[in-house]
């Protein structure tokens, strides 16, 4: 019997833990901050201690890329502090992190997929905190496994997938920049591969760095476009844009598309395409709002 720590647990990925740790005869705590503030290092060493956690997944982040470019210091705080307290107390007791990070580790140069393997160079405030807290948990000496995802949306939270559809139903047109390329990740199917990695006990030997997206490539543009379909949102006239049209506090990535052949080969995932997870989610989002 195994007893999983999930913090995080009210956002988008933690809520699809929760799905499935429903079906898991394993015991699974979950937690937000409400519960356990993962930036207190003593709550994190008592609770991991009490509850002899022998896997922790954490979903917790700041992940309000614009608005860490002023709040840098809380940012950093939860992306890269308190990683380090999770990271600490799991080697103390000999437990796993799998730890959530993020395609801003990477800056502007290639337009290839990106392997684990190639230049860090973030471009912005939260890209440099998340990559601090890899950093923390590689300095920390934990067994761990660093997931780093894409473009991450789901039915829960805030998100481009649930913007899009607001704003298609509302307004006549609307502007998307198309000059961004990266793959979607439907947060149940990254949740899915943990799920897979925890209950089939693959973590233990396996640490290490990954990535994790949807198979496909797209533009914002495209996904706006497609979201707008599937939705049978078709009044409104969705224009490409350049990036320039939309200046913001911070640089992103033009090319953050992920090389996902390392996570699949170790764990043997099967990874459906982004189409496909949209697809699915629009028609639960449609199911949700019925039942309100």
């Amino acid at each position: 019997m195994k007893r999983i720590l999930v913090t995080g647990a009210n956002g988008q990925l933690g809520n699809e833990m929760q799905r499935l740790g429903a079906l898991s005869p394993n015991t699974w705590h979950y937690t937000d901050v409400a519960e356990l503030d993962i930036t207190n290092p003593t709550s994190v060493e008592q609770f991991i201690a009490d509850n002899n956690i022998d896997v922790i997944v954490n979903c917790a982040a700041y992940t309000n890329v614009d608005k860490a470019e002023s709040e840098e210091s809380l940012a950093q705080l939860i992306n890269s502090t308190a990683v380090g307290h999770l990271a600490q107390s799991a080697q103390r007791h000999g437990a796993t992190l799998i730890h959530i990070s993020t395609d801003y580790v990477f800056g502007l140069d290639g337009n290839t997929p990106r392997t684990e393997d190639m230049p860090l160079n973030p471009l912005g405030a939260y890209g440099r905190t998340k990559l601090q807290g890899e950093e923390s948990i590689a300095s920390s000496g934990c067994k761990a496994i660093i997931i780093r995802t894409s473009w991450l949306y789901s039915e829960f939270g805030h998100n481009f997938v649930k913007t899009m559809l607001r704003l298609t139903a509302e307004k006549d047109s609307i502007k998307v920049v198309f000059d961004q390329v990266g793959s979607p990740t439907y947060a149940a199917d990254l949740a899915l591969t943990i799920f897979s990695i925890i209950e089939g006990d693959l973590y233990a030997g396996n640490e290490g760095t990954y990535h994790f997206s949807d198979e496909g490539v797209c533009s914002w543009y495209d996904l706006a476009v497609e979201t707008a379909r599937m939705a049978g949102h078709t009044k409104c006239n969705i224009i490409p844009c350049h990036s320039h049209e939309y200046p913001t506090t911070v640089t992103r990535p033009p090319y953050s598309v992920l090389d996902k052949s390392k996570i699949k080969s170790t764990f043997g995932v099967e990874i459906p395409h982004w189409r496909e997870s949209l697809a699915y989610c629009i028609k639960r989002i449609a199911m949700a709002s019925q039942r309100q």
